[in-house]
């Protein structure tokens, strides 16, 4: 790519890395565009937080930005983008308009993060005690607002196998229109692993999490109810530690350190937290995505017990790093035997390596993600002209969005 283009990125937030995974995500593909000589601009209606990067250290511009308000539009107009990424969904229906009506030319690129409507469904039939089914999707509102928002985009960005899956299978969504990107990370070698911790220099269980998040909040919870109470009673000296950014007063009073569970907190460095850790524990029951805390772990050589929502689209064909089990009494076998057997540790700690090197290798996907937006900037007109669907919601979209967001904006100069 010779001449240097702009790219405005709309953030939900502002990037958080230590906070969560998708503040991570959001820095990894920051990375990717830096490095291809985009000019990137950063702005969010979000306020600022303590823990967000300063966005300045990496060359990106920040921009702050209000909802329904048209001082929006004068920014855009003024700094004219070549390409746009919406961070998730709900800034692509705000925004997305907007963008259309004037700069209708600026590639639309959408970073879903994970399948929201594939989350809230899972969660919806764990709280009905019920087993979540594929055609539950067809009915949830968030699915019909979420599919939407990707017809309209030129492209988006999906995280999961799994999902893209979903998206052609259930949704029919044509595959030009999506693009499979994975948590990116650098190849890890031998001589990674050898500056990690070694087995009898690490101790205790941790698990990780931002407590925001409403998956990680009920998996700590399950860990304290059910799945805690059986390794302590099979491996009574066990300790664990629970790390997350945002905990509430809900999550503090789990603290009880005469039963080994800690709450702990946010994680000055989460990575050290995880590399001197023996195993990570992440009982999860609902959600969607890759988890970030799973990838975290095999780059820190600890090996992890999960469930099967956990591992989802997480590790091709290869050994898992660890254990997968939806079985409480096995779940609590496999985390004391991982812990108490070095052999078995070392072997799972190899598994996650490779899970790592074979599914997330940043070098195995940035130059195809640049190559695909390359392509869209050179012929977006025969693009969208592909995408009929798109443009019919692009039409209807423009005119309610637009005089729902005029009149919110009008209702608030009064």
């Amino acid at each position: 790519m010779n001449q240097i283009k702009k790219l405005l990125i709309i953030g939900f937030v502002w990037p958080e890395p230590n906070s969560s995974a998708a503040g991570g995500r959001m820095m990894q593909l920051i990375s990717i565009f830096k490095e291809n000589k985009f000019e990137i601009t950063f702005a969010s209606p979000a306020l600022d937080s303590d823990f967000m990067v300063d966005l300045a250290e990496f060359g990106v511009e920040k921009k702050s930005i209000e909802l329904n308000n048209s001082s929006f539009d004068d920014f855009i107009i003024g700094l004219n983008p070549d390409v746009v990424l919406f961070d998730r969904f709900m800034i692509e229906e705000q925004f997305g308009w907007r963008l259309s009506e004037n700069c209708p030319k600026a590639i639309r690129l959408l970073d879903t993060e994970d399948l929201h409507c594939l989350r809230t469904a899972r969660q919806k039939a764990f709280k009905e005690n019920r087993t979540f089914e594929l055609n539950d999707l067809l009915s949830e509102e968030v699915a019909k607002r979420e599919i939407a928002s990707i017809l309209r985009c030129d492209l988006s960005f999906i995280i999961s196998q799994f999902e893209m899956n979903i998206l052609k299978e259930v949704f029919k969504i044509d595959s030009g229109l999506l693009h499979y990107l994975p948590f990116l990370v650098d190849e890890m070698h031998e001589a990674d692993l050898l500056k990690l911790p070694l087995f009898e220099e690490r101790k205790n269980f941790v698990f990780i999490g931002n407590f925001l998040h409403e998956p990680n909040w009920n998996t700590v919870q399950y860990l304290k109810e059910t799945i805690w109470p059986l390794i302590k009673k099979q491996f009574p000296e066990a300790v664990l530690e629970v790390y997350g950014a945002y905990p509430s007063q809900k999550v503090l009073q789990l603290h009880q350190p005469k039963n080994g569970f800690f709450i702990m907190g946010r994680a000055a460095d989460a990575n050290e937290i995880v590399k001197n850790a023996r195993v990570v524990l992440a009982p999860i029951r609902f959600g969607a995505g890759l988890k970030g805390k799973l990838l975290e772990a095999m780059q820190c050589g600890t090996p992890s017990v999960t469930t099967t929502i956990g591992s989802e689209a997480m590790f091709a064909n290869l050994p898992w790093n660890g254990f997968i089990s939806d079985d409480i009494e096995k779940f609590a076998k496999h985390a004391i035997a991982l812990y108490q057997d070095e052999n078995l540790w070392k072997e799972s700690q190899k598994n996650g390596i490779a899970i790592v090197n074979e599914c997330y290798q940043i070098s195995k996907y940035s130059a195809a993600l640049i190559e695909t937006i390359t392509s869209l900037l050179n012929d977006s007109e025969s693009h969208r002209l592909h995408n009929f669907m798109g443009s019919l919601l692009q039409h209807h979209t423009l005119k309610s969005t637009k005089y729902m967001a005029k009149w919110i904006e009008a209702k608030n100069k009064n």
